[in-house]
């Protein structure tokens, strides 16, 4: 059999082999495209057959795992932060990197990551690119937030941007450049909350029918967009043998450093989905509400305080996502009921309709 160690970068892309035997066959940099890559593979394969190749999660991996597959070649995907910590050598370019990489899938030592399939990277796409959106909506409108603090103009009304806050802003007038600013300003939001719209419109061809949206609605602090992140970033739930895994992976479990009888823990690790972490904290906010949940968030602040209280409780949360993306009949604190409750679970049609602004209900 020949191993494949692929050192993958936008322009040239170093690939080694070794036979069985860990005979280097082949180590050589290619331009970065399909043809030539594939080009170097068939060289090699008539050493051995089949062929396994192996590369790190870099940036921009997912057409080169589609081209493997595509091309019927076994994929392996390596944890960056893992080869290191195994593989770390005093000389390291890319010809050395390439060469580790085949060796370690050669000796069955190499930590691999999921390479999730298109279908997943696309619905990440999606629900990313909404986040990304309403962070940008935000920051516009906390500088319009500056320019009116700038010139002193008070605004009584609690939605700065509801039916009353835009009249006020349209009817103010500033001097020249300050209101140019303004202006500009209110035009982006009014153009990215068009793209919310579009992007929630495409959330509900989605997820909204997806029979594991419908389980995890119960639960409290998770609407239908934090319900749809976590779906495309977890997507299938088997990966993880328990939700220990899963919140580990989502990097909401705490350092450790032990040594013989000696263990400290530290604060959680942040490896992994941040996306996941990010969402699960923030409907850790907005669960709070939840007697049962608040009285776990409470326990928790006045021992050690706020922040990790709530980070305690987005692990919680996860911990009872799983249950729910696990078992037909959601999680067991909060199973799916026979009728959803009027406005527990807004439809992802109607968010998309009133083109809202939160990430979640």
């Amino acid at each position: 059999m020949v191993y494949i160690g692929v050192d993958l970068h936008r322009k040239t892309t170093q690939v080694a082999a070794v036979n069985g035997g860990g005979e280097l066959l082949v180590n050589r940099k290619v331009p970065t495209s399909g043809p030539d890559i594939l080009r170097v593979f068939g060289e090699v394969a008539a050493e051995a057959t089949p062929t396994a190749v192996a590369f790190e999660a870099t940036f921009g991996w997912g057409w080169f795992a589609d081209l493997l597959r595509d091309a019927g070649i076994e994929v392996h995907m390596a944890h960056p932060l893992a080869t290191k910590a195994i593989a770390n050598a005093r000389v390291k370019n890319d010809a050395v990197d390439a060469k580790t990489l085949a060796h370690l899938l050669r000796a069955g030592m190499l930590p691999e990551a999921w390479a999730a399939p298109l279908e997943v990277r696309e619905a990440r796409r999606l629900v990313r690119m909404r986040t990304s959106l309403v962070r940008m909506r935000s920051r516009i409108r906390a500088q319009v937030h500056a320019v009116l603090a700038e010139h002193g103009v008070a605004t009584p009304m609690s939605d700065l941007f509801g039916k009353e806050g835009r009249r006020l802003l349209e009817e103010l007038r500033l001097p020249e450049l300050s209101q140019g600013r303004l202006e500009a300003c209110l035009r982006l939001i009014d153009d990215l909350g068009k793209e919310i719209e579009i992007a929630d419109t495409e959330i509900l061809a989605r997820f909204e029918t997806d029979p594991r949206t419908r389980r995890l609605l119960p639960i409290p602090g998770i609407g239908p967009t934090i319900a749809a992140i976590l779906l495309a970033e977890v997507w299938d739930v088997s990966r993880f043998p328990s939700a220990e895994h899963l919140c580990a992976w989502a990097g909401l479990t705490p350092t450790e450093r032990s040594s013989a009888d000696h263990t400290r823990r530290g604060h959680i690790s942040k490896q992994g989905s941040r996306w996941l972490r990010w969402v699960m904290v923030e409907a850790a906010v907005r669960a709070l509400g939840n007697p049962q949940l608040g009285v776990f968030y409470t326990s928790i602040e006045k021992r050690r305080g706020s922040k990790i209280a709530r980070v305690a409780l987005a692990r919680r949360l996860l911990t009872l996502a799983y249950y729910a993306l696990r078992d037909e009949g959601g999680c067991r604190a909060f199973p799916v009921p026979t009728e959803i409750p009027r406005g527990r679970a807004r439809s992802l049609i109607d968010m998309a309709s009133r083109g809202t602004a939160a990430i979640a209900d």
